[in-house]
Formats: C-alpha cells, sequence, structure tokens
C-alpha cells in the first residue's frame, strides 16, 4: 500500500504539469518573422513591437459577389483568429453558404516593412489554391496607413489577384494611428529661448518673494525682489525715456510768459494831476 506521502507528491507533480500545459495553452502565439529569428533586422522587430496595440483586436469584412460568393475575412495582427484550433491562422475566410474556412496567412510566415506613413503587413503560408495560381500557398497583404487619432478602424478588403501564375495574393487595407511618424516639435529656437526665459523670470520672482516674506519678514512691496534696484531702474527707464521722446528742447522759452512789475516800468505821476481838486 502506497504512503501518503508517495501520494500527495504525486499529486501534485501532476498538478504542476496540468498547470503548466494550461499556461502554455492559454498563452497566444504571435508574429514569427519568415527566416531564422538571428536574421530578424531590429527594424522588423520595432515595427512588430509598434503593431502590438492593435493585437487585441478583431477585425471583419463580408464581401458578396453575385449568388456564388459571401465570404467573411477574419483578421487578428499579429494574432491567431482562433487559438484553439493552433493552426498559426491571421487571416481567415470563411464561407457563409457552407461554413468552410480557408486559412489566408499564417502569423509564423510574417512579412513587415513600411514607409513614411504605412505600414505593410504580409502573412505568407495559407492553405494551397486550386486551380488557380498553380497550386501555391495563399498571401494576405494588409496595408496599414496612417490616421491620427484612431487606433484602428476601415479594415476592407481591395482584391484578389488570382489570374496570374504565381505570387497571388489578397490585398487588404486598415487605418491605424500606429502607422503614423512621431511627431516633430513645431517649436521653433526663439521660441524655446522665451518659455526658458519666463520660466526664470517665474522662478526668480516666487522664490524671492519667498525668501523677502518668510526669511527677511519683508512686508508689503518690500517682498518683491531687490525691490529698490527695480525701482531705481525703472526712474531712470522713464528719464530715458523722457529724454529721447521730448518733443522740444528742456530750456526752450515758454509760449506763453506773464506781465511782471518789472515790464510796467515808472509811469510819470503827471498823468493823474488833472483829476486833483483845483
Amino acid at each position: 500500500m502506497p504512503s501518503p506521502c508517495r501520494t500527495s507528491a504525486v499529486l501534485a507533480v501532476f498538478m504542476a504539469l496540468a498547470v503548466g500545459v494550461g499556461a502554455e495553452q492559454s498563452k497566444e502565439r504571435s508574429c514569427d518573422v519568415v527566416g531564422d529569428e538571428s536574421s530578424e533586422s531590429q527594424m522588423e522587430r520595432a515595427l512588430l513591437k509598434k503593431l502590438e496595440p492593435l493585437s487585441q483586436m478583431r477585425f471583419n469584412v463580408t464581401v458578396e459577389k453575385g449568388k456564388t460568393e459571401n465570404y467573411v475575412y477574419h483578421f487578428r495582427v499579429c494574432r491567431e483568429v482562433n487559438s484553439t484550433l493552433h493552426d498559426f491562422g491571421g487571416l481567415v475566410q470563411t464561407d457563409r453558404q457552407n461554413g468552410r474556412t480557408t486559412v489566408i496567412g499564417r502569423i509564423n510566415e510574417t512579412q513587415v516593412f513600411n514607409g513614411s506613413d504605412w505600414i505593410m503587413l504580409i502573412y505568407k503560408g495559407g492553405d494551397s489554391y486550386g486551380r488557380h495560381c498553380s497550386g501555391e500557398k495563399r498571401r494576405a497583404v494588409i496595408m496599414i496607413s496612417c490616421k491620427r487619432g484612431v487606433t484602428a478602424s476601415s479594415f476592407s478588403i481591395i482584391s484578389e489577384e488570382r489570374e496570374k501564375e504565381q505570387e497571388c495574393f489578397y490585398l487588404f487595407e486598415m487605418d491605424s494611428s500606429v502607422a503614423c511618424p512621431a511627431e516633430d516639435s513645431h517649436l521653433s529656437v526663439g521660441s524655446i529661448l522665451l518659455i526658458t526665459f519666463a520660466s526664470l523670470i517665474a522662478v526668480y520672482i516666487i522664490g524671492g518673494f519667498l525668501y523677502q516674506r518668510l526669511v527677511v519678514g519683508a512686508k508689503g512691496m518690500e517682498q518683491f525682489p531687490h525691490f529698490a534696484f527695480w525701482q531705481d531702474l525703472g526712474n531712470l527707464v522713464a528719464d530715458g525715456c523722457d529724454f529721447v521722446c521730448r518733443s522740444k528742447p528742456r530750456n526752450a522759452p515758454a509760449a506763453y510768459r506773464g506781465v511782471g512789475d518789472d515790464q510796467l516800468g515808472e509811469e510819470s505821476e503827471e498823468r493823474d494831476d488833472h483829476l486833483l481838486p483845483m
């Protein structure tokens, strides 16, 4: 009869294995660039990281062409559409008439590159064509264009190129802000200097005010830092403005002068003699 300790140890091992398998299954697979991992460029890694905010979103588009073609396309960015199937399908076509699904492209055969305001995401390794394109594997090309302020929108299919012998593909497009370049600062050198100067003035005034009030114990206008200096400077500026902007010389005679006693002179007393009584 096995001992209780041995039984507990076996149960613990089985539980650990079950937890490990469950964690492995719950972890979603992500994009794997075509080729060895060592051959991935820094640009490809940076672009895949840039697309990561879209990985939790699902996109669908329905296409109807007469009575013979009625499809729904399911797309996820660097994630499997149906993770329970473990088929790496990143873009899947579903026939609404019979429910048949076709993998257009797989995330384990990914290519990614970009331009100034777009990112091109390519899933290769889809299910093989039947009568078209020499039976090669399907491929999905998704053009992600820049649209600021929008996480993701306007997912649609543009066309399916299957009339060639090789290199056939499905072309999709969508808008997203992740494809937009980083916005450059529009501040000029003068603006930066002005902001810096204003910040220094604010620090000087606030810091000086606190010092004068809390340390020196000043009151009223004396709380302003270097109040006497700025007061004298203001007076000098006013004097300079008065000197420069004056419209006439400082010592110019007044336009009107009153008549003083010195201008009257002495009057002859004989002028009033005829007024005296005889």
